[in-house]
C-alpha cells in the first residue's frame, strides 16, 4: 500500500475504530487495582491514541501530499540513475508527450498525483493545453525531483512549432508538494484561464518542490556536505527544462514564484542568481534563512559560516552588496499574518536598479485561500516583466541526443516598466 493511497487511509481508519472498540470492551478488565492493571490501562490508552493520530496523519498526508512515499517519510530519497550525464537534444521528430526521450534529464513520471487534481485541461492539447507529470534529474546534484509542467495550447499549434516560450517556476512551501501547487494553489488552472482570456502571454508553468531531501527543510541552500538545493534549482532545473522543452534560453524569459518558504526561495534565487531568474513573486515569504529543528545546520561550522548566513539574509544583501537588476513582487496581509513589518522594511530597503511591487491586502492568513486570491495579480505582473523569447528552434536539428544551441544569442531584453493595477495594493520603487 502506498503512503498516499486511499487504501492506506481506509486501513488506518479501520484500525483506529477497532482500537477504540477494543479499549471500550476491555476497559472493565483494566479497572481493577494493581500494578499490572495500571500498566494495562496506560498501554491501552497510549496504543489507541497512537493509532488514531497515525490514521489522522495518513489522511492529512493523502490530502496534501506532504510525503509521496514511505521512503520519503523515512528520509530515503531517490537518486539519479548512473550514467545520466548529458541532456538529450531535439531530434527533428519532436518529443514523446512533450518530454525528452529516455536517458535525458526530464523523464515521464506516473500520473498518480496528477490524476487527483481537479480542473486540469482536457481535450485537444492544441486547444486547451496540457499538464504533464515528469521527474527532473539533476546532472550536478544527483537529485531526482517530481514536477508538473503546464504547456499552453500554443505550444502544440503549428504556428508556434519553432517558438520558444517564457517559463515561470512555481515552488511549494515546506513540507508541501507539487500536488499542493496544482490542487490548492491552482497554478496551472489560474495561468490557463489568464492566458485564455488574453491577460497573460503563453507561458510554460513548472510546478516543483524545493524539498529535495525530505523530510529535511533545506530552504534552497547549498548545505556544506549536504543537499545542494540552490544548485539544483538554479542550474540543474533550467538545464533539464531547456533540454526537453522549447523554453527561452535568456534569463529575461525566466521567473520564479512560491508561497511561504517557497516564496522565500523565489526571492533568494532571483537575488542570488539574477543570471538565471530575473523576476520573482513571493507570497508570504521570509527575508532571511536561519537554522531551526526542521533544517538542521544549513551553513556548516567552518570559517565561512557567517559569510554564508549573511549571503542568505536579503536585508543584509541589500545593505552591503550591489543590488541585482531584477523585479520582485512581495505579498503579505496587513492583518492576519506576522510578516507585514518585515515586508514593509524589505520594500523600503530596495533600491535601483532592482524593482519591487507589493500586494498588501487588509486581511488574510498564512493559507491557501489568501494565496489563491493573490495568484492572478501576481501572475499578470510576472507576465508583464518576462520577455517573450525572440530565439527560435532551428529548422534543421542535429542528430538524436545532441545538444542544440540557439541560432541567436540575444542579450538580456529590458524588463517592462508598466505594472498591474493595484490589487489590492501595488507599489513600485524606482
Amino acid at each position: 500500500m502506498g503512503l498516499t493511497s486511499e487504501t492506506t487511509v481506509y486501513v488506518m481508519a479501520a484500525l483506529a475504530a477497532v482500537s477504540v472498540a477494543l479499549l471500550v470492551w476491555w476497559w472493565p478488565r483494566f479497572a481493577r487495582q494493581g500494578l499490572l492493571q495500571v500498566l494495562g490501562r496506560l498501554v491501552a490508552l497510549g496504543t489507541t491514541q497512537v493509532v488514531i493520530i497515525a490514521a489522522f496523519a495518513c489522511w492529512l498526508n493523502s490530502s496534501y501530499q506532504f510525503f509521496g512515499s514511505w521512503g520519503e517519510l523515512f528520509g530515503n530519497v531517490e537518486t539519479a540513475p548512473v550514467g545520466v550525464t548529458q541532456a538529450g537534444g531535439y531530434d527533428g521528430t519532436g518529443s514523446v508527450n512533450g518530454v525528452a526521450v529516455k536517458g535525458s534529464l526530464v523523464q515521464p513520471a506516473t500520473d498518480e498525483q496528477l490524476s487527483r487534481v481537479s480542473g486540469l485541461p482536457t481535450g485537444p492539447a492544441a486547444v486547451n493545453g496540457r499538464v504533464e507529470s515528469v521527474k527532473v534529474i539533476g546532472r550536478r546534484t544527483g537529485v531526482v525531483d517530481p514536477a508538473f509542467v503546464y504547456l499552453p495550447p500554443q505550444y502544440f499549434q503549428k504556428a508556434y512549432q519553432r517558438q520558444r516560450f517564457p517559463v515561470i517556476v512555481a515552488l511549494s512551501g515546506y513540507p508541501g508538494s507539487i500536488f499542493n501547487l496544482a490542487q490548492y494553489l491552482r497554478v496551472s488552472q489560474t495561468a490557463g484561464a489568464l492566458q485564455k482570456s488574453g491577460q497573460m502571454q503563453p507561458t510554460i508553468m513548472v510546478m516543483i518542490r524545493p524539498t529535495i531531501a525530505p523530510p529535511r527543510d533545506t530552504e534552497c541552500v547549498d548545505v556544506p556536505g549536504g543537499p545542494q538545493t540552490e544548485t539544483f534549482l538554479a542550474k540543474d532545473l533550467p538545464e533539464a527544462l531547456k533540454s526537453a522543452y522549447r523554453v527561452g534560453h535568456d534569463a529575461s524569459a525566466w521567473g520564479v514564484m512560491g508561497y511561504s518558504s517557497g516564496g522565500s526561495c523565489a526571492l533568494q534565487l532571483t537575488m542570488r542568481d539574477p543570471h538565471v531568474f530575473t523576476t520573482a513573486a513571493a507570497l508570504s515569504p521570509d527575508y532571511r534563512v536561519k537554522d531551526d529543528p526542521t533544517t538542521g545546520n544549513l551553513f556548516g561550522n567552518g570559517p565561512d559560516r557567517i559569510e554564508r548566513i549573511n549571503g542568505h539574509d536579503l536585508m543584509w544583501r541589500l545593505k552591503h552588496l550591489p543590488v541585482p537588476d531584477v523585479s520582485v513582487l512581495v505579498a503579505e496581509s496587513k492583518h492576519g499574518e506576522r510578516g507585514y513589518p518585515q515586508t514593509q522594511a524589505f520594500i523600503k530597503a530596495v533600491r535601483a536598479p532592482m524593482r519591487v511591487v507589493s500586494i498588501l491586502p487588509e486581511h488574510g492568513s498564512h493559507n491557501f485561500p489568501t494565496w489563491v486570491q493573490e495568484m492572478p495579480p501576481a501572475l499578470k505582473w510576472m507576465n508583464q516583466q518576462l520577455t517573450f523569447p525572440q530565439d527560435v528552434v532551428p529548422r534543421h536539428h542535429k542528430k538524436k541526443g545532441a545538444v542544440v544551441a540557439d541560432p541567436q544569442k540575444p542579450g538580456r531584453a529590458p524588463l517592462r516598466a508598466d505594472g498591474p493595477e493595484p490589487t489590492p495594493t501595488t507599489r513600485t520603487r524606482r
